[in-house]
């Protein structure tokens, strides 16, 4: 059988790697810090990220890197955005040649403004690329809840043989053909899911929420539209799918920090109570440069930012926002997409 590595100890990787065992009878999981990987080992439970999920004898575990990447056909990044350029550094001499990597994390990086594909396309060319997105709580994929996925790529046959590999009958997955328009949704519902639990945590209501993530997936849309995407990916489960999950369920970390900080609590304080990585935070500082290069007007985003990186009042945001200038409720580019 094709060795099958997981490169990342957090939740979804912890997922991942536990459905991709039991599934095909062997998989390596690679955990960086080694007291976890320790206790994993011996106790087949990863208590801090995935709590009461079970692992399997057939779940590998690894602090090495470099014993985990060794001879494996599959490599799965499990890792948070900020980790995936440092990661594919680290992997990118180690990588069998005929090596598949698929991506896991939802973001676009700080600075460089990259999808994490292109950071794949500069530093691991040579080798396919599939990103796997869509509303997947890993809470709910360790305890084999009914969940459904896409994967996407350049290379299509390499999206086909990784949606074979990751199905099961409780996790379908589907192949998408807009890598960018995936890659996109994935990330800029994260924004929209930390505005939407800033609005929660006001204590605003279900008219206020549904305000948010129908103009969020309109954000989405616009931008994605502009950097290259299809406008009906955004309909699909990379887009409204994740969205949706991420905006409405107490297991998001984006919500979760959205509705601590609309309970006036600092971003520090926010973050260390959900006590993982919320990929929000900077999603919403390179999403804000992106609109700002590309001159798309994305307003959730930009106050959103205003929030998180010039403290303004959050309730001050939410009156800039209603009180904007009035306008069509569809733009002219949506229109123009769809006569093309």
């Amino acid at each position: 059988m094709n060795k099958i590595t997981i490169l990342g100890g957090g939740s979804w990787g912890t997922a991942i790697a536990r459905l991709l065992a039991n599934k095909h009878g062997d998989a390596t999981l690679y955990i960086l810090e080694k007291p976890q990987a320790a206790y994993v080992q011996k106790y087949r439970e990863n208590p801090h990220f995935l709590p009461g999920v079970k692992l399997s004898e057939a779940l590998k575990i690894t602090d090495s890197i470099k014993e985990a990447v060794k001879d494996a056909k599959y490599v799965v990044l499990g890792v948070p955005t900020s980790a995936s350029r440092s990661v594919m550094e680290e992997i990118k001499d180690l990588l069998e040649k005929d090596a598949i990597v698929i991506n896991l994390a939802k973001g676009i990086e700080v600075g460089t403004l990259k999808r994490i594909s292109e950071i794949a396309e500069e530093l691991i060319p040579n080798h396919s690329f599939v990103s796997l997105s869509g509303p997947s709580h890993a809470e709910e994929v360790g305890r084999d809840i009914p969940t459904a996925v896409t994967v996407s790529s350049k290379d299509e046959d390499a999206a086909k043989e990784i949606q074979d590999l990751f199905s099961t009958e409780n996790f379908r997955v589907y192949t998408q053909k807009d890598l960018i328009g995936v890659e996109i949704g994935g990330a800029l519902k994260n924004i929209i899911a930390l505005a939407a639990g800033l609005s929660d945590g006001l204590g605003y209501g279900d008219n206020t929420k549904a305000a948010l993530m129908t103009r969020g997936m309109y954000e989405m849309s616009k931008l994605g539209i502009c950097l290259g995407a299809a406008p009906q990916t955004f309909h699909g489960l990379a887009g409204m799918g994740d969205l949706i999950v991420t905006c409405t369920s107490m297991h998001s970390r984006n919500r979760r920090c959205g509705i601590l900080l609309g309970q006036g609590k600092s971003i520090d304080e926010a973050i260390e109570e959900v006590g993982m990585v919320v990929e929000g935070i900077k999603t919403t500082k390179s999403a804000y440069h992106l609109a700002q290069k590309y001159q798309v007007e994305m307003p959730i985003t930009e106050k959103l930012y205003d929030v998180l990186y010039h403290r303004q009042d959050p309730k001050k945001a939410v009156l800039s926002l209603m009180t904007r200038k009035k306008k069509e409720e569809i733009e002219e580019i949506f229109y123009e997409n769809e006569k093309k």
